[in-house]
């Protein structure tokens, strides 16, 4: 089973320490309920991987590894089918000793498009919630983070940022942890949180804001990134069963309503820092991701709208600050 071990002792003196009253006991039902069917072999796929160090490792412009000398053609070809293994791979890319995992999203586009908003991350605590395989959390490192926590219930993304970690030296910079933001705890421990793709999958999404709230420390900045539409602040769009053929999309306000909600929530300096329409660039079905992508979610005849007829996804970036 997976080892939260490190990420104990890690904790276990500074601003998180008091994390450890509740989170040992949470991961050890997880450890003992989870499983997805498919976990097991998942997790024989991760403990399959060689434990590599690389001879040079690039997170700050992408997520790199790489070995001098490089692995034989074999040893490529074998990393590759254990990688494969743990397929979807959403969010990437990845450049693993010559093995490149094209995900479905461009995570790295998003990223470049938020950082000139956000404060320095160097030497800040992180939290990042909804992390799916960590991708954002290796560029939270590249940017200088001290400690970037990523959580997430997907097991599979567990075991895909697992993979990924073991072939970039066991790094301890970055953790991944299976818990949706209900079960944390206040606590108040974090410079910066980011939400990514979350807010729209939330029935309140008022209550996530608070949650998100409750993980900052005073004067800590909240990074948001969700759907919106377009709108004045008492816009807000309520889909049917599916938006973009996603059954779970409870509510999408305008970017104003947004910078409303979070005021409301007691977030002071809220404003919009992005705001961008998804492309069939950015995301898209690869050989790492087969299944149905963007493309199949929009109307054939009108891509400015869904299957369903709604206003096709536009995203923003919401930059704001617990005071």
């Amino acid at each position: 089973m997976i080892d939260f071990g490190n990420f104990y002792q890690l904790i276990a003196k500074g601003p998180l320490s008091h994390w450890l009253n509740t989170l040992p006991a949470q991961l050890s039902a997880w450890q003992r309920e989870s499983l997805h069917g498919k976990f097991k072999q998942w997790f024989n796929a991760v403990e399959a991987l060689p434990e590599l160090t690389p001879s040079q490792l690039d997170v700050q412009h992408s997520v790199t590894a790489t070995s001098l000398p490089g692995l034989s053609e074999g040893q490529r070809e074998g990393l590759e089918v254990r990688l494969r293994q743990l397929m979807p791979w959403r969010k990437g890319p990845y450049s693993l000793y010559g093995v490149n995992i094209d995900t479905e999203w461009r995570s790295d586009w998003k990223w470049e498009r938020l950082t000139p908003h956000i404060s320095p991350l160097a030497g800040r605590l992180v939290l990042d919630v909804g992390c799916g395989s960590g991708y954002h959390l290796w560029r939270m490192i590249g940017a200088g983070a001290h400690l970037a926590v990523g959580i997430d219930p997907m097991q599979l993304f567990v075991c895909q940022f697992e993979a990924v970690r073991k072939l970039l030296g066991n790094d301890q910079r970055a953790h991944v942890l299976p818990l949706g933001i209900e079960q944390l705890p206040e606590l108040a421990a974090f410079d910066t949180v980011f939400s990514m793709g979350v807010l729209y999958h939330r029935r309140s999404p008022l209550d996530h804001l608070w949650q998100l709230k409750n993980q900052l420390v005073s004067g800590g900045e909240l990074v948001l990134e969700t759907l919106v539409i377009e709108g004045d602040e008492n816009a807000v769009l309520v889909p049917g069963e599916r938006y973009a053929q996603m059954r779970n999309v409870y509510f999408i306000p305008s970017a104003q309503a947004l910078v409303r909600w979070l005021e409301k929530c007691g977030f002071v300096d809220v404003r919009i820092a992005d705001h961008c329409v998804t492309t069939l660039e950015e995301q898209r079905r690869t050989s790492w991701m087969t299944t149905e992508s963007l493309a199949d979610f929009l109307d054939p005849n009108d891509r400015r709208k869904t299957c369903e007829g709604y206003p096709a996804p536009l995203r923003a970036v919401i930059v704001a600050r617990n005071p």
